[in-house]
C-alpha cells in the first residue's frame, strides 16, 4: 500500500472514531437527561424517547467496529481489502433502524385503535422542555455527523447519521403528543408516530439499498465512468478504449479497461503508458483503489 493510500486510511478511522465518541457521549447525556424529565414530569413518551436513545449507543459501537474493521490492511486471506465489512455495519443498522421505526408505528396504530385515553395522566411541562431539546441536540448530530460521513465516504456514518435524524423524528412526535395531551387531544401522538414511522422506514431502505449496491459490485454512475474515459482518452497515445468497467467495493472503485495502441511500440514502451495512465487515474480519483490496463495492439 502506497504512503499516501495508508495516510488516507488511517485519517478515515481516525474521524469516523472522533465522531462515533462524540455520539456516544451526547447519546448518554441525553437519555439520562429525558429519564429525568420522563419520570419527574409524568410522560411515558419522554421515557420511551429515552430508552430510544440509549439504545442508539449500541449503533454507534456497530459503526466503531464497522469502520475499525474495513480499515484494516489486504492480508492473504482478504487480497482486495476489507472495505466491505463497512457495508455490512450500514445494512446492520438500516435493520435496527427500521425495527425501532416500525416500533414506533406499531405501539401508535395500537393506540389508535385502542383508544384508551382517559387514563392517561397529563405530563409536565418538564417533559416538553426535554422534547424540544432534544430535537435540536439530535438535528444538531444529524448534521454533525453526516457532514464527516460525506467528508470520508462512509456509509456506516452515514447510517448513523440517519438515526439520529430517526431520534429527532422520534422526539417530534413525543413533542406533539405531550404539547397535544396538554391541551386535551392526546391522539395527536399517535397520529405523528405514524407519520415518523414513515420517514424513518424510508431512510432504513435508502442506507440499505446504498450498502447493498457496495456490496454486489455495483458499477460507478455515468458521470464518474465518463469522467474516467475522458481522463484515459486524453493521453496522446492512447488510440481508443475497447473496455471501461468499473464497480464499487465498499467505499473504493476499481477499474477494469482495455486501450489501444500502437502495435510498433515494443512491450517495454506499452507498459509505461499503461502505468502512466494508471497513476493519472489515481491521482485524479482518490476513490479508485485499484487499476487493471490490458493493452490491445493497433
Amino acid at each position: 500500500m502506497s504512503k499516501n493510500k495508508a495516510t488516507a486510511g488511517n485519517d478515515f478511522q481516525k474521524i469516523a472514531n472522533r465522531v462515533s465518541v462524540v455520539s456516544i457521549i451526547q447519546n448518554v447525556l441525553l437519555s439520562l437527561f429525558k429519564l429525568f424529565a420522563g419520570i419527574f414530569a409524568n410522560s411515558n413518551a419522554m421515557i420511551s424517547d429515552a430508552i430510544h436513545s440509549a439504545s442508539d449507543v449500541f449503533s454507534t459501537i456497530v459503526v466503531i467496529i464497522g469502520v475499525r474493521l474495513s480499515s484494516r490492511d489486504s492480508d492473504r486471506e482478504h487480497p482486495y481489502g476489507h472495505e466491505r465489512m463497512e457495508c455490512v455495519a450500514a445494512i446492520i443498522l438500516s435493520i435496527v433502524l427500521f425495527i425501532t421505526g416500525l416500533g414506533i408505528g406499531i405501539q401508535a396504530l395500537q393506540a389508535i385503535l385502542n383508544g384508551n385515553y382517559e387514563t392517561l395522566q397529563m405530563p409536565g411541562i418538564l417533559a416538553l422542555i426535554a422534547a424540544i431539546v432534544s430535537i435540536i441536540t439530535k438535528e444538531a448530530m444529524y448534521w454533525y455527523t453526516r457532514h464527516y460521513a460525506k467528508q470520508i465516504d462512509s456509509a456506516a456514518l452515514m447510517a448513523d447519521a440517519w438515526h439520529h435524524r430517526s431520534d429527532a423524528f422520534s422526539s417530534i412526535g413525543a413533542l406533539i403528543g405531550i404539547a397535544g395531551s396538554r391541551m386535551g387531544f392526546p391522539i395527536m401522538d399517535s397520529i405523528a408516530s405514524l407519520v415518523i414511522f414513515v420517514f424513518i422506514a424510508k431512510a432504513a431502505f435508502d442506507i440499505f439499498k446504498d450498502a447493498m449496491d457496495k456490496m454486489v459490485d455495483h458499477s460507478c454512475d455515468e458521470n464518474m465512468e465518463k469522467a474516467i474515459y475522458d481522463c484515459v482518452i486524453s493521453h496522446e497515445d492512447v488510440l481508443g478504449i475497447d473496455l471501461l468497467q468499473s464497480r464499487i467495493f465498499g467505499n473504493k472503485i476499481y477499474v477494469d479497461l482495455e486501450i489501444e495502441l500502437d502495435a510498433s511500440y515494443t512491450l517495454e514502451k506499452a507498459h509505461r503508458i499503461a502505468e502512466d495512465i494508471h497513476e493519472d487515474i489515481e491521482k485524479n480519483f482518490p476513490k479508485v483503489k485499484h487499476v487493471m490496463i490490458h493493452v490491445n495492439p493497433k
